[in-house]
């Protein structure tokens, strides 16, 4: 069963606590204060994609607003030692060159987050550049780095207080631990989502960073990639999108990526 009503319950499978929250994340009650182990996103870039009725075009002071907004909600919903893995770009050139990174990291501390590290994902995108400002030229040339990044951000502890399962392995372990992601970003056209990320993504982060049984949530679910991760996973999930399409496309990634059976809400 699902609801189509903003604020409300879109889909929740109470076997692998999977849930699907249709609201907006800075306004909605549906998601608890200090009720989350750890978050994995991708929010908006604000570079001109049109995410269904929404187009991210806003002017970069609007942005940063924003951000602070749904970030100050992220810190509240966050237990003692929570953390967040923000996949979010180095920069930003449309528009204006903009340090998106450090302005999201500037932002994060002031509510109180605390820094802990940054992974850099090299998604093997470098055929895409499309302007040099100058060419060949020192008058105006522009400098684009083909990677994004992985903030990775706690809320007072880094150390985890509670003792949990943890599922990574001794080689993803070694492998992880090193900064510097490779793997393939994923397909627009194939999931059917302008910004979709790669289930490989959050698998990572969460098998990292929480234990066995944690509560995850997304509060920009999009493509429902994070949700898929946790059903995967063994992490009860939690995906936050205001957008009723992208819900049920969330919803139907997970029934089939997953393969768990829908069951009623409660």
């Amino acid at each position: 069963m699902t609801s189509t009503e903003p604020g409300k319950l879109f889909f929740h499978n109470a076997k692998h606590q999977i849930t699907i929250v249709n609201d907006d994340f800075i306004t909605t009650s549906l998601v608890g204060n200090e009720s989350i182990d750890l978050l994995v996103t991708s929010p908006p870039y604000n570079v001109e994609i049109a995410y269904g009725t929404y187009k991210d075009d806003i002017s970069y002071e609007q942005y940063l607003e924003f951000t602070n907004k749904w970030m100050e909600k992220a810190y509240r919903v966050l237990k003692d030692d929570g953390r967040a893995c923000l996949n979010i770009p180095l920069d930003k050139n449309k528009g204006g060159q903009q340090s998106v990174y450090a302005d999201f990291i500037t932002i994060a501390k002031k509510i109180g987050f605390q820094y802990h590290a940054t992974i850099i994902w090299n998604e093997g995108n470098i055929s895409r550049r499309t302007a040099w400002g100058s060419w060949m030229s020192a008058s105006a040339p522009y400098v684009i780095a083909p990677v994004e990044v992985i903030a990775i951000l706690y809320k007072k502890a880094w150390k985890k207080e509670s003792k949990g399962e943890s599922d990574v392995t001794r080689d993803e372990f070694l492998e992880w631990t090193n900064g510097m992601w490779n793997f393939q970003g994923e397909s627009k056209k194939k999931i059917g989502h302008p910004a979709p990320f790669p289930v490989e993504l959050p698998r990572r982060c969460i098998k990292m960073f929480s234990y066995v049984g944690d509560t995850i949530l997304d509060p920009f679910l999009g493509s429902g990639t994070t949700l898929v991760a946790c059903a995967l996973n063994n992490r009860k999930g939690i995906g936050v999108d205001i957008n009723p399409e992208y819900c049920k496309l969330a919803k139907d990634r997970i029934l089939e990526e997953a393969q768990i059976l829908q069951t009623k809400l409660l």
